[in-house]
Protein backbone atom coordinates (compact mmCIF):
# COMPACT_ATOMS: atom_id res chain seq x y z
CA UNK A 1 0.00 0.00 0.00
CA UNK A 2 2.80 2.34 0.71
CA UNK A 3 4.35 1.51 -2.62
CA UNK A 4 1.18 2.39 -4.46
CA UNK A 5 1.14 5.85 -2.94
CA UNK A 6 4.64 6.69 -4.01
CA UNK A 7 4.16 5.67 -7.63
CA UNK A 8 2.34 8.07 -9.87
CA UNK A 9 -0.83 6.86 -11.39
CA UNK A 10 -1.94 7.44 -14.92
CA UNK A 11 -4.58 9.82 -13.78
CA UNK A 12 -2.04 11.91 -11.91
CA UNK A 13 0.28 11.92 -14.91
CA UNK A 14 -2.59 12.95 -17.17
CA UNK A 15 -3.49 15.86 -14.91
CA UNK A 16 0.16 16.98 -14.83
CA UNK A 17 0.44 16.91 -18.62
CA UNK A 18 -2.86 18.76 -18.94
CA UNK A 19 -1.62 21.46 -16.50
CA UNK A 20 1.63 21.87 -18.44
CA UNK A 21 -0.23 22.30 -21.72
CA UNK A 22 -2.60 24.79 -20.12
CA UNK A 23 0.34 26.82 -18.78
CA UNK A 24 1.99 26.84 -22.20
CA UNK A 25 -1.22 28.00 -23.85
CA UNK A 26 -1.63 30.71 -21.20
CA UNK A 27 1.92 31.96 -21.70
CA UNK A 28 1.49 32.03 -25.47
CA UNK A 29 -1.83 33.82 -25.14
CA UNK A 30 -0.49 36.52 -22.76
CA UNK A 31 2.13 37.76 -25.23
CA UNK A 32 -0.57 38.48 -27.80
CA UNK A 33 -3.04 39.83 -25.25
CA UNK A 34 -0.41 41.86 -23.34
CA UNK A 35 -0.48 44.54 -26.05
CA UNK A 36 -4.17 45.18 -25.49
CA UNK A 37 -4.42 44.48 -21.79
CA UNK A 38 -4.41 47.22 -19.17
CA UNK A 39 -0.93 46.24 -18.07
CA UNK A 40 0.43 46.45 -21.63
CA UNK A 41 -1.21 49.83 -22.22
CA UNK A 42 0.10 51.09 -18.88
CA UNK A 43 3.63 49.97 -19.74
CA UNK A 44 3.51 51.67 -23.15
CA UNK A 45 2.23 54.91 -21.60
CA UNK A 46 4.95 54.83 -18.95
CA UNK A 47 7.61 54.30 -21.63
CA UNK A 48 6.17 57.16 -23.69
CA UNK A 49 6.19 59.49 -20.64
CA UNK A 50 9.78 58.50 -19.90
CA UNK A 51 10.80 59.20 -23.50
CA UNK A 52 9.02 62.59 -23.43
CA UNK A 53 10.71 63.56 -20.17
CA UNK A 54 14.09 62.46 -21.52
CA UNK A 55 13.60 64.55 -24.67
CA UNK A 56 12.56 67.57 -22.57
CA UNK A 57 15.64 67.22 -20.36
CA UNK A 58 17.84 66.96 -23.45
CA UNK A 59 16.31 70.16 -24.86
CA UNK A 60 16.91 71.93 -21.54
CA UNK A 61 20.54 70.83 -21.54
CA UNK A 62 20.98 71.96 -25.15
CA UNK A 63 19.49 75.37 -24.33
CA UNK A 64 21.77 75.74 -21.31
CA UNK A 65 24.77 74.81 -23.42
CA UNK A 66 23.82 77.42 -26.02
CA UNK A 67 23.34 80.04 -23.30
CA UNK A 68 26.77 79.25 -21.86
CA UNK A 69 28.39 79.51 -25.30
CA UNK A 70 26.66 82.85 -25.95
CA UNK A 71 27.78 84.15 -22.55
CA UNK A 72 31.34 83.08 -23.23
CA UNK A 73 31.30 84.84 -26.60
CA UNK A 74 29.84 88.00 -25.05
CA UNK A 75 32.43 88.00 -22.27
CA UNK A 76 35.23 87.44 -24.78
CA UNK A 77 33.95 90.43 -26.77
CA UNK A 78 33.80 92.59 -23.66
CA UNK A 79 37.33 91.58 -22.69
CA UNK A 80 38.55 92.36 -26.22
CA UNK A 81 36.78 95.74 -26.13
CA UNK A 82 38.28 96.61 -22.74
CA UNK A 83 41.73 95.66 -24.00
CA UNK A 84 41.25 97.88 -27.05
CA UNK A 85 40.10 100.75 -24.84
CA UNK A 86 43.09 100.30 -22.56
CA UNK A 87 45.41 100.22 -25.55
CA UNK A 88 43.81 103.38 -26.95
CA UNK A 89 44.08 105.08 -23.55
CA UNK A 90 47.74 104.11 -23.35
CA UNK A 91 48.37 105.55 -26.83
CA UNK A 92 46.59 108.78 -25.92
CA UNK A 93 48.62 109.01 -22.73
CA UNK A 94 51.79 108.68 -24.81
CA UNK A 95 50.49 111.28 -27.24
CA UNK A 96 50.81 109.10 -30.33
CA UNK A 97 47.10 109.08 -31.14
CA UNK A 98 45.23 112.23 -32.15
CA UNK A 99 42.45 113.15 -29.74
CA UNK A 100 39.20 112.77 -31.67
CA UNK A 101 36.84 113.55 -28.80
CA UNK A 102 37.88 117.21 -28.37
CA UNK A 103 37.18 117.81 -32.07
CA UNK A 104 33.72 116.28 -31.65
CA UNK A 105 33.07 118.52 -28.67
CA UNK A 106 34.30 121.59 -30.54
CA UNK A 107 32.11 120.73 -33.53
CA UNK A 108 29.08 120.52 -31.25
CA UNK A 109 29.96 123.84 -29.62
CA UNK A 110 30.46 125.72 -32.91
CA UNK A 111 27.25 124.25 -34.35
CA UNK A 112 25.24 125.64 -31.45
CA UNK A 113 26.80 129.11 -31.68
CA UNK A 114 25.30 131.78 -33.87
CA UNK A 115 27.21 131.83 -37.18
CA UNK A 116 27.97 135.58 -37.08
CA UNK A 117 29.70 135.09 -33.69
CA UNK A 118 31.34 131.74 -34.52
CA UNK A 119 32.85 132.80 -37.88
CA UNK A 120 35.49 135.26 -36.60
CA UNK A 121 36.43 132.98 -33.71
CA UNK A 122 36.61 129.92 -35.94
CA UNK A 123 38.87 131.75 -38.37
CA UNK A 124 41.48 132.39 -35.65
CA UNK A 125 41.89 128.65 -34.99
CA UNK A 126 44.77 126.69 -36.47
CA UNK A 127 43.93 125.52 -40.01
CA UNK A 128 44.27 121.83 -39.06
CA UNK A 129 41.88 122.31 -36.12
CA UNK A 130 39.45 124.16 -38.41
CA UNK A 131 39.52 121.26 -40.87
CA UNK A 132 39.02 118.57 -38.18
CA UNK A 133 36.14 120.47 -36.55
CA UNK A 134 34.49 121.34 -39.88
CA UNK A 135 34.51 117.71 -41.03
CA UNK A 136 32.61 116.76 -37.86
CA UNK A 137 30.00 119.50 -38.23
CA UNK A 138 26.83 119.43 -40.30
CA UNK A 139 27.34 120.92 -43.75
CA UNK A 140 24.75 123.65 -43.21
CA UNK A 141 26.43 124.84 -39.98
CA UNK A 142 29.85 124.79 -41.64
CA UNK A 143 28.54 126.82 -44.57
CA UNK A 144 26.98 129.44 -42.29
CA UNK A 145 30.20 129.79 -40.29
CA UNK A 146 32.29 130.04 -43.48
CA UNK A 147 29.95 132.78 -44.75
CA UNK A 148 30.86 134.82 -41.67
CA UNK A 149 34.62 134.32 -42.10
CA UNK A 150 36.89 136.56 -44.14
CA UNK A 151 37.27 135.52 -47.79
CA UNK A 152 40.90 134.44 -47.27
CA UNK A 153 39.97 132.38 -44.20
CA UNK A 154 37.08 130.72 -46.05
CA UNK A 155 39.34 129.92 -49.02
CA UNK A 156 42.00 128.43 -46.77
CA UNK A 157 39.42 126.25 -44.99
CA UNK A 158 37.87 125.21 -48.30
CA UNK A 159 41.25 124.13 -49.64
CA UNK A 160 41.99 122.21 -46.44
CA UNK A 161 38.61 120.46 -46.63
CA UNK A 162 39.33 119.58 -50.27
CA UNK A 163 42.60 118.01 -49.18
CA UNK A 164 44.68 120.50 -51.07
CA UNK A 165 47.61 122.45 -49.81
CA UNK A 166 46.90 126.12 -49.25
CA UNK A 167 49.15 128.30 -51.35
CA UNK A 168 49.50 131.77 -49.89
CA UNK A 169 49.47 134.43 -52.60
CA UNK A 170 51.82 137.38 -52.15
CA UNK A 171 49.98 140.04 -50.18
CA UNK A 172 51.09 143.01 -52.33
CA UNK A 173 50.05 141.49 -55.64
CA UNK A 174 46.80 140.05 -54.27
CA UNK A 175 45.67 143.33 -52.68
CA UNK A 176 46.78 145.48 -55.63
CA UNK A 177 44.80 143.38 -58.10
CA UNK A 178 41.79 143.09 -55.80
CA UNK A 179 41.57 146.84 -55.17
CA UNK A 180 41.08 147.98 -58.80
CA UNK A 181 38.46 145.30 -59.53
CA UNK A 182 36.51 146.18 -56.40
CA UNK A 183 36.06 149.79 -57.62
Amino acid sequence: MIGSLTRPTRLLLGVAVLAAVANAVAVAATTDIADTSRLGVSLREAAARRDTMTAAEKRKLDMREQAVKASEARLAGQVRQQQEQQAAAAKMAQGSAGPAVPYDNLARIYQTMKPNRAGPIFEKLDLEVQREVATRMRERATAQIMANMSPNGAVALSMALAGRRVVAAPAAKGTAKAAPSAR
